[in-house]
């Protein structure tokens, strides 16, 4: 079983955006899941991955005046997808035209698109800023064959959407074995047998043919350290959708390093602070 560090900080005063800032630089820690509520946040991190120096680490470097307090303690593994749909995951509608739901669900909202996912721990069920911006963003791109690429897939949301929408090849890859095993299941639980799901890091794309539209919702230093090798599976003309990171320094660095590899800017969003990012390859 996968046993995971329930880390509980405490924020004093606690805002959205230090909820917000402060999941973004644990999720650098290897930090998986976020729980916030009125007084700060839950996250999750693999036992393996756990640092207590780094948890300092972030405490000491935060950027906002509050006062942050942890508490860890190990969870040992269990059946997290019976967790999360008792404890967190709820259906949600996004931009009125794609439910998110589990298989155990039986009040689904009515929508377009329905995507039904079992997702394990820690890894995206919509909810979040980014993972909602790129849904967006799919919604208002042709995607009628149309090749696509969806890096650090999670539990394979946007390359299911991209799938329903008429895109075909489908290439999904995830780096944790763990998350890789929860797409491959939500892949089959929706019909989707032109999703190709590959376990894997950035050195999996050279083996997968350019894509007309390339998705990346990781965070920040991934996509700058392997910039160039998602611009070299993106066909010209193509669309990249970044996200995963935030408005302002994050959103700069991130453009400075695609136009170093053809990729120009079209388009940013944010929502609560975390943007996406819309590039056509030259």
């Amino acid at each position: 079983m996968n046993d995971y560090y329930e880390v509980r900080f405490d924020i004093e005063p606690c805002t959205e955006d230090a909820s917000d800032l402060l999941a973004g630089m644990l999720a650098e820690c290897d930090y998986e899941s976020f729980v916030p509520d009125q007084s700060g946040l839950t996250a999750y991190v693999k036992k393996e991955d756990y640092d207590a120096a780094a948890v300092e680490t972030v405490i000491n470097g935060f950027p906002f005046e509050c006062t942050i307090t942890a508490d860890a303690k190990v969870i040992e593994g269990r059946d997290w997808n019976a967790e999360w749909e008792k404890n967190y995951f709820q259906p949600i509608v996004i931009g009125d035209r794609v439910a998110i739901h589990s298989s155990f669900h039986t009040d689904v909202p009515s929508a377009q698109y329905d995507i039904v996912i079992d997702p394990k721990m820690a890894f995206g069920t919509g909810h979040h800023s980014t993972t909602s911006q790129i849904v967006g963003a799919l919604l208002s791109i042709d995607l009628q064959d149309k090749s696509v690429i969806d890096m650090g897939t999670g539990t394979g949301i946007l390359a299911i959407l991209a799938a329903m929408r008429g895109a075909k090849p489908v290439t999904a890859i995830e780096i944790d074995s763990f998350a890789y095993e929860n797409a491959v299941e939500n892949v089959s639980l929706n019909g989707h047998p032109e999703i190709t799901v590959i376990n894997g890091d950035a050195s999996a794309l050279s083996s997968v043919a350019p894509a007309d539209v390339f998705i990346a919702n990781i965070n920040r230093n991934v996509i700058l350290a392997d910039m160039a090798a998602y611009a070299s599976v993106v066909k010209a003309g193509g669309t990249v959708l970044f996200s995963g990171f935030y408005e302002g320094d994050d959103c700069n660095m991130i453009e400075a390093e695609a136009n170093r590899h053809g990729l120009k800017l079209e388009s940013t969003s944010s929502d609560n602070r975390w943007a996406c990012m819309k590039l056509i390859k030259e």
